[in-house]
């Protein structure tokens, strides 16, 4: 089967030294991992719109953009016949008041299944080399941007 690429957002939202991360509440860690918030670029939105929405509808938490960090691809293979085309961003968060550890979910997820609820939470960064399926790959973008 033929891969096709899928454009997606990728959001490390670095906070005290600590990243914001996410694990699904109703999933084996063994399957779904650590992850951080990302997701699909929509057809009419820019990288940059779309890793902003990303982070508000996985977390809750408005952020806005640091800056961006680069493009990466992932070969979701063969769990799925995909290539993603990843648009890193490193953000920061808007609130000022932050809970360290909070649940989260969406009733209607874009792509059409049941209810999904996460729980989230800052990783120090120094721990963030367990980020699965490739989502660390520019975590050293960070470090090197923090001196």
């Amino acid at each position: 089967m033929e891969s096709r690429t899928v454009r997606k957002a990728v959001a490390y939202v670095v906070r005290n030294e600590q990243l914001l991360v996410f694990t699904h509440d109703d999933f084996p860690m063994e399957i779904t991992g650590v992850q951080v918030p990302a997701g699909s670029i929509e057809d009419d939105e820019s990288p940059a719109d779309a890793v902003v929405r990303e982070v508000a509808e996985e977390t809750g938490l408005l952020a806005r953009i640091v800056r961006p960090l680069g493009v990466g691809h992932y070969d979701m293979r063969p769990a799925k016949p995909e290539i993603h085309e990843r648009h890193f961003f490193q953000l920061e968060v808007l609130d000022s008041d932050v809970l360290s550890r909070w649940t989260w979910g969406e009733s209607d997820p874009s792509d059409g299944g049941s209810d999904v609820r996460w729980t989230c939470w800052w990783m120090p960064m120094k721990d963030a080399h367990v980020l699965c399926a490739g989502f660390g790959a520019l975590l050293g973008s960070i470090s090197e941007s923090r001196g």
